[in-house]
């Protein structure tokens, strides 16, 4: 049988002949798929790194795991906890990424053919994937926060003791029994702004992290030949060093966003007040390090998180035959054409 190919500019083989079985994919709106392989990818990384994410909160909101290290606090968890313990909040986790990855990619793919196909002078370059990226991010993040603010207050909750029960714990650290639990107490508690409670500085990290990281995974991609664009390696490579910078950049945001996630948990009377408070009392009680505080975690975290997401994206995209973003560019300007063409007559 004949195979007809195709190759779009990052090396990518796309088979244009379809079995019965591949049917359905070729079906699917374009969006579907984009959604589709967004989430994949967003729930595939998360779980992989859980653990680390699980150490970096604790060393974000808690001064005691801070204070005894990478190593102790790991053990201490083992020693407490088990290996559930390293995945405590990753079911939020996972409930909040896969929604969040995949309208982060979506929203990325539909912003850029967009700015592409309407603002034709701005160009194809890494800086329509940095405006693309930001705009992207601060979208996914408005529709999923409520998720991520009950993961991290799920993830807060140390159980001190194997022996220690719901009552105890109830009493000693505000345990919430599941997702459910921790959402309508929330809701309960403070209403819709309980669960958007540090979303400012959510939106003031999303936009120039989302933006760095699609600007530097492109521009790194746009270096490397075309014959090696559609290596694994190379895409894991360019995606660590992407995460990495961009995360440098708007770590200490991703501070001051959990410690106002868990201020409620903390039992102090004081009550943060906004974003700028927050990051003046952290400096004022912890010090301008504690900005830092979990970053070489971050690191080790953000490195197989972003690799991880952008292989297993491209990779989804191939494997459900999303067509390259030029061609899509062209599609939509032809639909476009065609539909004017279709409503001019009715309405003369």
């Amino acid at each position: 049988m004949g195979e007809k190919v195709q190759n779009d500019k990052d090396g990518v083989s796309y088979d244009t002949n379809t079995t019965p079985r591949e049917g359905v994919v070729e079906g699917m709106p374009l969006f579907a798929k984009e959604l589709i392989a967004g989430g994949v990818a967003g729930g595939v990384a998360k779980t992989i790194v859980a653990p680390l994410e699980r150490v970096k909160i604790l060393f974000q909101t808690r001064s005691d795991f801070h204070n005894i290290g990478l190593l102790a606090s790991f053990r201490r968890i083992a020693k407490t906890e088990g290996l559930f313990g390293f995945y405590r909040g990753n079911g939020a986790s996972v409930a909040r990424i896969v929604p969040y990855a995949a309208l982060h990619y979506m929203a990325y793919e539909q912003y850029r053919r967009h700015i592409d196909h309407n603002f034709p002078g701005m160009g194809s370059g890494p800086v329509v994937d940095l405006l693309a990226g930001s705009l992207s991010g601060g979208t996914a993040v408005l529709f999923t926060y409520p998720l991520d603010l009950v993961r991290t207050k799920l993830a807060y909750q140390v159980v001190d003791t194997p022996k220690l029960n719901m009552k105890e714990a109830m009493s000693s650290e505000h345990a919430f029994r599941g997702i459910r639990d921790c959402f309508s107490r929330t809701y309960r508690d403070a209403g819709i702004r309980g669960l958007y409670r540090g979303v400012a500085p959510s939106l003031y990290g999303i936009f120039p992290y989302s933006g760095l990281k699609f600007y530097f995974y492109e521009k790194m991609k746009s270096h490397v030949p075309g014959d090696y664009r559609k290596n694994m390696m190379v895409k894991l490579a360019c995606g660590s060093v992407a995460g990495l910078l961009g995360q440098t950049f708007t770590y200490p945001l991703d501070v001051v966003r959990r410690q106002m996630q868990v201020q409620r948990l903390h039992g102090s009377s004081s009550q943060l007040k906004g974003t700028m408070g927050t990051l003046v009392m952290i400096v004022q009680k912890e010090g301008w390090k504690h900005l830092f505080s979990g970053l070489s975690i971050n690191y080790l975290k953000v490195v197989p998180s972003v690799a991880i997401g952008f292989t297993v994206y491209d990779t989804m995209k191939v494997y459900l035959k999303v067509p390259p973003r030029e061609k899509a560019i062209v599609e939509m300007a032809t639909n476009k054409r065609e539909t004017q063409t279709t409503t001019l007559p009715s309405s003369q």
